[in-house]
């Protein structure tokens, strides 16, 4: 099924997308990338090195930590954090110029880093992406091979709690099969472009 945004809204949307470690949320959100007009992905601001084939601007904007301690100060992030030693921030400036644009701009994002979004720009879509269940969300963990026993069982631990985050999005989409969770977030996505309080004037006109 090929999906196609509305034509009547000029502004695009921010949408975030959280979910626990191994819930599927990247996998969902590059099939939406490939299935949503007019959709981009946000890139972020990190301080780590590049690795394998990553290229700077394509897949992050690589800075110094003078750099980005210098932009966080300017408040020119929409959220930051430290991650295992790194910064990483998701700039204010490439978001509203996107949506400024008419493009909708998806970000994979933390909780903590949601929350800091939607304090920002409460308008915009928040979808929050679960497994069917703990003992799925185990048996993805064991299967992608990334992490030993310990750190999984650390990985359900968290996932737990940031369930707890849940009822601050908008939207929640259990990723059983991974089209029909796609589908399901092209429909929400859909439907808030047709939101009245999104239409220009000219469109609530008899022409």
């Amino acid at each position: 099924m090929s999906a196609k945004t509305s034509k009547f809204a000029k502004k695009g949307l921010i949408i975030v997308t959280s979910a626990p470690s191994g819930a599927g949320k990247t996998t969902i959100c590059r099939k939406l990338l490939k299935r949503l007009e007019n959709t981009v992905a946000s890139v972020s601001v990190t301080t780590r090195k590049p690795r394998g084939q990553e290229k700077n601007s394509k897949d992050y904007f690589f800075v110094s930590d003078k750099i980005f301690r210098n932009m966080a100060s300017r408040n020119e992030f929409a959220e930051w954090a430290l991650v295992h030693g790194h910064y990483y921030g998701t700039p204010k400036k490439l978001l509203e110029n996107t949506i400024n644009r008419g493009k909708n701009i998806i970000l994979v994002i933390d909780v903590q880093g949601g929350e800091k979004i939607k304090k920002l720009y409460p308008g915009e879509v928040f979808v929050f992406i679960v497994p069917p269940s703990k003992k799925a969300l185990r048996q993805r963990l064991i299967k992608r091979a990334q992490d030993s026993s310990t750190t999984i069982d650390m990985r359900l631990r968290n996932a737990e709690k940031e369930m707890s985050y849940a009822r601050d999005y908008d939207y929640l989409v259990v990723n059983d099969k991974i089209d029909e969770a796609v589908n399901k977030v092209i429909a929400i996505v859909t439907a808030e472009k047709c939101r009245i309080t999104r239409m220009p004037d000219s469109q609530l006109k008899l022409r």
